[in-house]
């Protein structure tokens, strides 16, 4: 059996004393180190939340009846006995940056979910941390009178509580830990209630390419390991963020905070330009912020439930990941109802149709058939269309009346764009529901098409334009700069923007607070670049970059250089996937025989497999599970050859 003395630095000493001698043994387990340690220092204290730190490997002592002998901890091992809990600065969507007791010993999803529970955040496995851009070096006088951190460091929750619903909720909504005091009590509300902010978006990074897309993607924290292991420290700046585009249980009588920082994230992604949207869509987003706005300033009272909140927690719902297994088999019983009708059709780059050209359309199943006329239908069509696996977006302006359905089509070499062109309101949300469903392979006798058609028919109603009741109403009332994006800054004048946004408004003027919350989410949702998170990657076989888009339900092979999509592929197409983490290689296996790999060229080969596992993980959780979060099965998903 060895002997030696052991070298172990306590933190609470200062970085200046000298390391402890422990006389240990190779069969002395970590408790007994920790034992004789806290002994040596003569201070009394509860030693409970420490921990030891192996500084050479990186490596928190955790398992407190190991042995050195099983840690294989020799003589020449440097310890440090370190809290495991550290504040930690945390940046959230909103712009508020708090300062917590974070865990610095767990995988960064445990420490996540911690977060959340102080902040009363249900299901934290759709956040994470990022690492916040390395900005210029400023005066340090100038940072600190830019930054306002408040300090959360106090609040803790018994552990004996629960997280379920409304487990640390007060009958107005506030949590027993944050009601203390009227400090804490400010802050919560701060998180809980989107106010006008008084930045200046000119002054913000914004991303001018696919390249600098990627690059924010390339900054997220690896969920399996600890804050201490990626190099964080104590006091350091991180930001919490939704990373896993699909919202799960969302009720606003309940998730106040997470709501209003979903709110946060989706209208600074389409300020920034993250997300591209027509200009019609950014008046309308432009009039909701302006709504949500106001009613934050004339509410002080906290969110609650109204009765349309089920049909808009529905809406939310509709995007979320399915695999062929959660489809209902009562489809199948059905009789599958058709949509058939006369519209245009125009394919670029192609010389048998020149400009927009009218023909009689059937839609079944999950494909379009098109043929000369209403007569012909009887026969064989001119073309057949499977949407299963297309790209579907809006072209729509319904100032202009255009109503157009833009398809990417997959092909043999690559994706092949078709545009419909509907003549109204009611047949474009009629085809444009049934293509979306298609694109998921589902059918119009899926019960979530009549509602798909209600919330594009509303969208639609809402970028009408309607005369101003309120003609009075000054400029100056409207901070357009903090409304619209820098893009529509240049293009216009506020005095220019100041009465579209008004006229916008009118449609949107009657709102609750919490509809305005969840409409302004649902029309983000719907844009066709919501929820795609970019990788510059080199496919096998390749001798040039392509970008990599990940999202909820899907991947897809975007062209670096003209931003067109090439291919896609479904998840519920998806057999395995692994990585090679030898030579950094991520190989998909698909039905039919296809396989595709690549190596990553701005995030590492774990962040994309973490995503892919992560959404496979999302597409898991059922309404019946709402709570029950299955930690290992997530490990499983996105931890690769780390997971615990």
């Amino acid at each position: 059996m060895a002997a030696w003395d052991l070298s172990v630095t306590v933190e609470e000493l200062g970085p200046e004393a000298t390391p402890f001698k422990v006389s240990v043994t190779s069969d002395l387990h970590i408790g007994g180190v920790v034992l004789r340690i806290v002994e040596k220092t003569q201070i009394k204290k509860d030693w409970s939340d420490h921990a030891l730190w192996w500084e050479q490997k990186q490596q928190w002592l955790l398992q407190l009846s190991w042995t050195l002998e099983k840690y294989e901890i020799h003589a020449d091992a440097r310890l440090s006995l370190t809290p495991q809990h550290k504040p930690l600065r945390l940046g959230l969507p909103n712009g508020t940056t708090l300062r917590l007791q974070a865990c610095f010993s767990r995988p960064v999803f445990q420490t996540v979910t911690g977060v959340c529970r102080l902040l009363n955040m249900r299901h934290p496995e759709e956040l994470s941390l990022l690492r916040p851009v390395e900005e210029k070096k400023k005066k340090k006088k100038d940072t600190e009178e830019e930054v306002a951190v408040y300090d959360l460091t106090s609040l803790r929750i018994s552990s004996g509580r629960s997280s379920g619903i409304g487990a640390h909720t007060l009958s107005n909504g506030m949590p027993v830990h944050f009601a203390d005091s009227p400090q804490t009590e400010a802050v919560y509300k701060m998180l809980s209630v989107s106010l006008p902010t008084p930045e200046t978006i000119t002054k913000m990074p914004r991303p001018t390419s696919l390249v600098d897309k990627a690059q924010v993607h390339s900054r997220w924290l690896d969920s399996s390991r600890s804050l201490l292991q990626q190099g964080v420290q104590e006091h350091d700046r991180l930001l919490l963020r939704f990373k896993y585009y699909c919202f799960h249980d969302l009720q606003p009588k309940y998730d106040a905070v997470r709501l209003t920082q979903m709110y946060e994230q989706a209208r600074w992604a389409i300020l920034l330009e993250d997300v591209g949207c027509t200009e019609e869509e950014m008046m309308l987003f432009a009039a909701l912020q302006y709504h949500i706005g106001k009613l934050s300033l004339s509410e002080p009272q906290l969110m609650t439930s109204c009765p349309s909140m089920d049909d808009l927690d529905s809406a939310l719902q509709c995007l979320e990941v399915k695999t062929d297994a959660e489809e209902s088999s009562a489809e199948d019983m059905l009789v599958t109802p058709e949509l058939h009708d006369y519209l245009k059709i125009f394919r670029p780059k192609r010389r048998t149709l020149k400009g927009y050209k009218q023909f009689w359309f059937t839609f079944n199943n999950a494909s379009i058939s098109y043929y000369k006329s209403k007569e012909e239908s009887l026969k064989e069509p001119i073309q057949q269309i499977n949407l299963k696996g297309c790209e579907v977006a809006p072209d729509v302006s319904v100032a202009g009346q255009k109503f157009c359905i833009r398809l990417l089509i997959p092909g043999a070499e690559g994706m092949n764009v078709v545009y419909l062109r509907c003549e109204n309101e009611l047949q474009y949300s009629r085809w444009m529901a049934a293509c979306r469903l298609a694109s998921k392979g589902k059918t119009l006798a899926d019960s979530s098409f009549s509602n798909e058609v209600q919330n594009i028919q509303s969208f639609l109603a809402m970028q009408r334009t309607t005369p101003r009741v309120n003609a009075a109403q000054t400029d100056d009332s409207i901070n357009t700069h903090g409304l619209v994006s820098p893009r529509y800054h240049k293009k216009y004048k506020s005095k220019q923007l100041t009465p579209r946004i008004l006229d916008a408004y009118q449609n949107v003027a009657q709102l609750p607070l919490t509809d305005a919350l969840l409409r302004f989410l649902q029309i983000w949702q719907a844009l066709p670049e919501f929820g795609v998170c970019y990788f510059v990657v080199r496919f096998k076989g390749c001798r040039k970059d392509e970008v990599l888009g990940v999202t909820n339900n899907r991947l897809i092979r975007i062209d670096l250089s003209t931003g067109d999509v090439v291919k896609t592929w479904r998840y519920n197409t998806m057999k395995q996937w692994n990585v090679n983490w030898d030579i950094q290689q991520v190989a998909i296996e698909f039905n039919g025989n296809v396989n595709i790999a690549f190596s990553c060229v701005t995030a590492t080969c774990k962040i994309v497999h973490e995503y892919i596992g992560g959404y496979i993980f999302m597409a898991t959780r059922t309404r019946e599970q709402t709570e029950v979060l299955n930690q290992e099965l997530f490990y499983k998903l996105t931890g690769g050859h780390e997971a615990l």
